[in-house]
């Protein structure tokens, strides 16, 4: 299990997706403003903008906040101007690590992202030497508490075009491609299956084992403190972490 999907599960157990609901909807704003500056304000004919909404309405924005969004990136309403960087580099234990941002001042987002690799024992890494190892794909995960029929999710799941259903321990992992994963999310929920998210992260098949619960740990505070980064969006990481260590660690 990549470890982007393995740590969006505990943080959703934490509560901490809820907790910082306001960060996050400030992120996939800014996501939006960028792809309708890019592409304009049509879902219909904007691909990128067309994920960044249905990410956003998987958050539960308002109609309103995503409308002011696309508007200011159209430049109906003021706008900052964003550049879209990734970083790449490494975690303590050689755990892969890519970091997207969208930020108004590359030298000052440089430098804090710089800072947390120092502080946090990893190490950044030049362009591609991380990046290679990943791929985007589309992640929708189910709650699997209660009974769930797995027969009928992957059913469900294969109607709605995903390509890979996999039992994660108390959470569903559905794999599809990344155009269609909010599509899936859709057709889960009216099939009556409990979703906890959808996402399309970068995801590795190269994963490192972390059998350590302190290496764990150290790996979950750099990945965390990247997060709480205003300008960084999302922090992908190829980790591979067993279910009690994680819990521990994170705890």
């Amino acid at each position: 299990m990549s470890g982007h999907s393995k740590w969006a599960t505990i943080k959703h157990k934490k509560g901490a997706a809820d907790k910082a609901r306001g960060k996050l909807f400030a992120k996939v704003a800014r996501q939006i403003e960028v792809a309708a500056k890019a592409g304009g304000g049509d879902i219909d004919t904007n691909p990128t903008l067309r994920t960044a909404v249905a990410k956003a309405r998987a958050a539960r924005m308002t109609n309103d906040a995503i409308d002011r969004a696309v508007k200011r990136g159209t430049g109906e309403a003021g706008s900052d101007s964003y550049e879209a960087i990734t970083y790449e580099g490494y975690a303590p234990g050689g755990v892969a690590l890519l970091i997207d941002v969208l930020t108004d001042n590359r030298n000052r987002t440089g430098a804090e992202i710089r800072a947390i690799f120092s502080k946090m024992g990893g190490s950044m890494a030049e362009p591609g030497a991380v990046g290679w190892q990943f791929s985007r794909r589309g992640v929708v995960l189910v709650d699997g508490g209660g009974t769930v029929d797995e027969e009928a999710l992957m059913l469900a799941a294969l109607e709605a075009g995903a390509d890979d259903v996999v039992d994660d321990g108390g959470t569903w992992r559905v794999m599809s491609e990344p155009n269609i994963a909010y599509e899936v999310k859709d057709a889960l929920e009216t099939a009556g299956f409990s979703v906890e998210s959808a996402d399309t992260p970068m995801v590795s098949d190269n994963l490192v084992p972390v059998t350590d619960v302190d290496d764990a740990k150290k790996v979950l505070r750099i990945m965390e403190a990247m997060e709480d980064n205003d300008d960084v969006q999302d922090v992908y990481s190829n980790f591979d972490i067993a279910d009690e260590i994680m819990e521990a660690a994170a705890g």
